[in-house]
C-alpha cells in the first residue's frame, strides 16, 4: 500500500501531466494521506515476505538425504492454483531452512488460502534453475496448507504446519514432516518519505504573465522503459521559482530508493495542452544526496536534432528543500501486536422479509443447504474477520421480533438466552439464527438504535478498561431504518470509540436513504443535538448491486475497515 501524496487543489486548477494525485490537506499527518489513499486504491493490501523452513521430512534418497525445494501457491476462489515463488533447492537436508523469499500483497478484505507444496529434487536437474524445474519430474513430500491471515495474526507471525502426502493414510497415518511458516510486512509497507521540492530560474513561456509549473512524478519500469505515474502536485500560479507543498509517498510504491524517477516540470494551460518546462531523472538516494549537499540539479529538455534525441541542458534547476523518511505504525503491527478485531452480528427480523417457511421469503432456508441473502452475508463477512478474534466467540442479536409471549424487541440475544450474547463460531451464528426463526414472529418496525448502542456499551466498556479491541457490527437488514435521527445519535455518539458498522442491504427495496449513514456517499453524520461525527464508521452496501460483478460484495464491505481502525488508533496516540 503506498503512493505519493500532495495537496490538491479543486476544480480545474489540478496538477498536470500523467497519474493520480491524493490529497495530503496542509498541515496533515503524513499518515493520513496514506490512509486515504487505501481508501481510493479500494482497501489495504501490503506486502508480505514469506519464509520458509520444514523439519524431519521424509528422506526419498537411497544414499543421501533429500535435496527439498518448496513451492508456493494460492487457491483462486474456483479451487485452482496459482504458484507464486519457489525457493532454492538445499542439497542433503531434511531439516531444510530456505533462504529465498517470496513476497505476496495481503489484502485485509479478502481471504487468501495458501498452498505449500515440498520436493525432493533428483540429482539430475541441480544445474536446473528453480523456475525451469518441472514438478512433475520431482518427489513429492508433502503438502500443507493455511490462510495468509492465520501467519500474520500471530505475536510471532510464525506457524508450523503439518505436511500431508495428501493420499489416505489409514488408522496409521505416517509422518511427512513438519513445515514452518513466517510471515514479515515488508520494510517499504512501513517506510514514507517526505520532500519539499523547489525550481529556480523557470522559463517563462507566457506572454502575458509567469509561467505556472506543476510537478509530476513517474516511476520508470526498466523492463519496458515506460514511466509508470504514480503521483503529481499542485499547481503554483504565477511563479518562476515556485515552491511546492510536501509531497509524501511510500517506499513500496516506488519499489526501492535505488529506482529512478522521472520527476517532471510542467506549465499548466487551461485549455489542457500542458507545455513541458524540463525534467530530471533521479533516484530516491539521488534526491537525498541533493537535499544533503544543497546543490540544485538542472533539468534537461528531450530535443530532436535531425533525427535523432538530445537532452538539452537547461539554466532552470529544481532543489530539495527538505527530505525526510520516517516509519509509521500499520495495521499489520498491531494485529500482531496483540489488538483483536471482535466481531458482531445483528439480523433484522422485520415481516417484511416475509413468511420465513416460503420460498419467497428473504429468511427462506433451502434444504439443499444454500444460504440466503443473511446466510451468505454473515457466511462471507465471518470467515474474513474470524481469524482476528482468538476466542471466536461472537455476540449475536436479533431485532423487529416478537419472542414468544413477548413484546417486540428491537434488540434480542439471537440464542435465546437472557444473558448471554455470545455464540461459538461462525457455525454458532448460523445455528443461533435458523432456531431464532423458529422462536420468534417477525414483526417491526426497522429500528438500528438498540443494537448500536448496545454494541457501542461493549466497545465503551472495552475501551476504559484499557483492552486493545476494536469492534465490528455487521447489520444485516432488509428494509430502510425507521428511527433515522436515533440512528444519527448512536452513531455520532459511537464515533468516539472502538467501533466500526458495517451495513449490508438485502433484497429489493430502496436503500436510498440508508446511504446517509455512510459518509462516503453523503454529508457527515450530525446528531439531533448538532453535534458532528468525529470519524466515518459506518460503510453500507446493497448485496444486489456486488453479487454479480468481479468485485465481491465482502470486498466493498470490508474496504474501508483498516482505514477506519487507523484512524482511532491515530486519534487515541494507540
Amino acid at each position: 500500500m503506498g503512493n505519493c501524496c500532495s495537496e490538491d487543489v479543486p476544480g480545474g486548477r489540478q496538477a498536470v501531466g500523467s497519474g493520480g494525485a491524493v490529497a495530503s490537506h496542509g498541515g496533515g499527518d503524513a499518515a493520513d494521506a496514506v490512509e486515504h489513499l487505501l481508501k481510493s486504491r479500494g482497501g489495504l493490501f501490503s506486502q508480505i515476505e514469506l519464509s520458509l523452513s520444514a523439519s524431519d521430512l521424509r528422506d526419498r534418497d537411497f544414499l543421501s538425504k533429500s535435496d527439498p525445494m518448496a513451492v508456493i501457491f494460492t487457491k483462486r476462489r474456483d479451487g485452482t492454483l496459482e504458484e507464486i515463488g519457489r525457493t532454492e533447492v538445499i542439497l542433503n537436508s531434511l531439516n531444510p531452512s530456505w533462504i529465498a523469499k517470496v513476497i505476496m500483497n495481503y489484502q485485509f478484505e479478502v481471504v487468501q488460502p495458501l498452498v505449500f507444496q515440498v520436493y525432493d529434487i533428483d540429482s539430475q536437474f541441480h544445474n536446473v534453475p528453480e523456475k525451469s524445474l518441472k514438478l512433475e519430474e520431482q518427489e513429492f513430500l508433502g503438502e500443507a496448507t493455511c490462510l495468509l491471515s492465520e501467519v500474520i495474526t500471530k505475536s510471532s507471525r510464525l506457524l508450523t504446519l503439518d505436511l500431508d502426502h495428501g493420499e489416505s493414510q489409514g488408522s496409521h497415518p505416517k509422518k511427512f514432516g513438519k513445515l514452518i511458516v513466517h510471515a514479515e510486512e515488508c520494510i517499504g509497507s512501513k517506510t514514507l518519505v517526505e520532500m519539499v521540492l523547489r525550481c529556480s530560474d523557470l522559463e517563462n513561456k507566457d506572454v502575458f504573465s509567469k509561467s505556472v509549473g506543476s510537478f509530476s512524478f513517474s516511476f520508470l519500469v526498466t523492463e519496458s522503459g515506460v514511466p509508470v505515474p504514480i503521483c503529481k502536485t499542485e499547481v503554483r500560479k504565477n511563479d518562476l521559482n515556485p515552491m511546492w507543498k510536501p509531497v509524501v509517498l511510500n517506499l513500496q510504491q516506488v519499489g526501492s530508493k535505488e529506482n529512478p524517477l522521472n520527476i517532471e516540470c510542467f506549465n499548466f494551460n487551461s485549455n489542457g495542452k500542458h507545455d513541458l518546462i524540463g525534467k530530471v531523472v533521479k533516484s530516491l538516494a539521488e534526491l537525498e544526496n541533493l537535499h544533503h549537499s544543497k546543490h540544485g540539479e538542472n533539468f534537461f529538455l528531450p530535443t530532436v536534432v535531425g533525427h535523432d534525441y538530445c537532452n538539452k541542458v537547461l539554466k532552470s534547476q529544481i532543489v530539495v528543500e527538505k527530505y525526510s523518511e520516517s516509519k509509521r505504525q500499520t495495521f499489520l503491527d498491531y494485529v500482531s501486536g496483540g489488538c483483536e478485531l471482535k466481531f458482531m452480528v445483528a439480523i433484522d427480523f422485520t415481516a417484511s422479509n416475509g413468511n420465513p417457511r416460503l420460498p419467497d421469503s428473504l429468511h427462506y432456508i433451502d434444504p439443499s443447504g444454500r444460504p440466503n441473502a443473511y446466510q451468505r452475508a454473515i457466511l462471507e463477512v465471518g470467515e474474513v474477520l474470524q481469524f482476528y478474534d482468538t476466542d471466536k466467540r461472537f455476540p449475536a442479536w436479533g431485532f423487529g421480533a416478537r419472542p414468544i409471549d413477548g413484546p417486540v424487541s428491537h434488540c434480542f440475544n439471537l440464542n435465546g438466552s437472557t444473558y448471554h450474547t455470545e455464540v461459538e463460531g461462525i457455525h454458532g451464528i448460523m445455528s443461533a439464527y435458523i432456531s431464532a426463526l423458529h422462536n420468534v414472529s417477525l414483526a417491526g418496525p426497522t429500528l438500528f438504535g438498540p443494537v448500536i448502542n448496545t454494541a457501542a456499551l461493549m466497545a465503551s466498556q472495552s475501551s476504559a478498561s484499557s483492552r486493545l479491541e476494536y469492534f465490528i457490527l455487521l447489520i444485516v437488514t432488509d428494509g430502510v431504518v425507521t428511527d433515522l435521527q436515533e440512528t444519527k445519535d448512536a452513531l455520532v455518539k459511537a464515533s468516539d470509540l472502538p467501533l466500526s458498522i458495517l451495513i449490508v442491504g438485502v433484497g429489493g427495496a430502496d436503500f436510498k436513504e440508508m446511504e446517509i449513514l455512510d459518509a462516503d456517499k453523503g454529508e457527515k453524520l450530525e446528531s439531533s443535538s448538532g453535534r458532528v461525527a468525529s470519524r466515518d464508521i459506518v460503510q453500507f452496501v446493497p448485496m444486489r448491486d456486488v453479487q454479480y460483478g468481479e468485485i465481491s460484495v465482502i470486498q466493498s464491505l470490508l474496504s474501508e475497515l483498516p482505514g477506519q481502525f487507523m484512524s482511532y488508533m491515530r486519534t487515541r496516540d494507540i
